[in-house]
């Protein structure tokens, strides 16, 4: 339980996503209620979560306007100055009203020390939990290392000077924070993102999603350009043409700002029909989908970004029990092991073929499917990250 000493009150900044929608933040916020600590979220509006302020199971979120998904350099910086002015204002509004001991700032981006710096001064802690590695993020996207690139990398070494403790989602994001941060290895916390077993259902399969064919392939998150979505419909249509299938159905769940320059491709690749891009959907029809898929894909680009970051889709796939297909990334290896099928990195038509072999092995997908969901079960469910956050909790009093 909190103590009654110096920290007792939480209040998280995400920038990226509107809560309870990003999940792993939910989970650490619900986690620190159970606890006993007070919470408090300030976040960005989004569709489905308009409403600028509410309670939810006795959490206060704060939500604040962007004002569009940014895609550009110009954008961002438009994204970024707009968050960070609401971030400061609603810091302010909770303070006077529930108060907080801590701030606990989720990236991207990292510029939310900026808010944090200002009220350490005040006597505030800071955490920060390291969601993506920014300057590989900016590298991904425009596929240069810059003025901006570099600039990432100064922003990322303020954030650790500044923070108190930080958060780590994995083993290769902690080492970035010691060897690239300078955050010294004791303060360094690995919390993963385990995904929660009451909310990740098993339900019947629905069959009209295969728009009447035998199997169903599915994949959910972002549609952006490190996504890899481009190179999955590549491979979709190399089964389809070359390979001459007809049997097999593609389930895209997500938003993003590709989403329209993938369903241009789907159609230029003459396999639009073989695919349903849902958009991004409540969890309901999520669930819907993924229990219905036969197996699941990540396409993520083998890049600095994706190799070395847990992605939450692998262990969402894996607590379903579905098989996977994925390029070849170090944190895809430690996440599913013997759970997934590993393709050639940015090889469409190994990904291709690794689908295929698997869509022809009935007994492989059981064999595959029991195994990761008994490890999320064992090791990955996030019941088993609790302690650890906790942890890093204790460690902040401690500072």
């Amino acid at each position: 339980m909190a103590s009654a000493g110096k920290i007792s009150r939480v209040l998280i900044i995400v920038e990226n996503l509107p809560l309870p929608f990003d999940r792993r933040v939910w989970q650490e916020a619900t986690t620190l209620r159970d606890s006993g600590y007070q919470v408090s979220i300030i976040c960005p509006t989004g569709k489905g979560y308009e409403k600028r302020y509410e309670v939810i199971d006795g959490i206060h979120i704060y939500r604040h306007p962007l004002p569009f998904e940014a895609d550009g350099a110009l954008g961002y910086l438009c994204e970024y100055s707009t968050a960070l002015f609401w971030e400061f204002v609603l810091a302010w509004r909770v303070l006077f009203t529930r108060g907080f001991d801590v701030i606990h700032a989720c990236n991207p981006p990292d510029l939310i020390f900026i808010v944090a710096l200002f009220f350490k001064l005040l006597g505030k802690k800071f955490v920060f939990d390291h969601h993506d590695i920014n300057p590989e993020l900016y590298e991904a996207k425009f596929g240069k290392r810059d003025f901006f690139y570099r600039l990432m990398l100064f922003f990322e070494r303020l954030t650790y000077r500044t923070a108190d403790i930080s958060i780590a989602t994995n083993n290769s994001y902690k080492q970035i924070a010691v060897k690239r941060g300078g955050m010294p290895e004791d303060k360094v916390f690995v919390v993963r993102s385990g995904p929660s077993l009451d909310r990740l259902k098993i339900i019947p399969p629905v069959e009209s999603l295969k728009k009447g064919r035998r199997y169903l392939i599915g994949y959910v998150g972002v549609m952006g350009k490190q996504e890899g979505i481009d190179l999955l419909l590549e491979s979709l249509a190399y089964i389809v043409h070359t390979r001459k299938r007809d049997d097999i159905h593609l389930g895209l769940i997500g938003g993003g700002t590709e989403i329209e320059n993938l369903k241009r491709l789907a159609v230029e690749l003459r396999v639009d029909d073989y695919v349903t891009f849902t958009g991004r959907v409540p969890d309901s029809e999520l669930l819907e989908m993924l229990n219905t898929a036969d197996i699941c894909v990540n396409p993520d680009i083998a890049n600095e970004m994706n190799d070395k970051s847990t992605m939450n889709k692998i262990m969402e796939y894996m607590a379903l029990g579905k098989p996977i297909v994925q390029f070849d990334l170090t944190e895809g290896r430690v996440s599913a092991q013997q759970a997934s099928l590993y393709a050639n990195k940015n090889d469409p038509i190994d990904l291709a073929n690794k689908i295929v072999q698997l869509l022809e092995n009935d007994e492989l997908r059981t064999t595959m499917g029991q195994y990761g969901q008994n490890r999320v079960k064992q090791e990955l469910e996030w019941e088993h990250e609790v302690p650890k956050l906790l942890a890093a909790y204790q460690a902040v009093e401690a500072t």
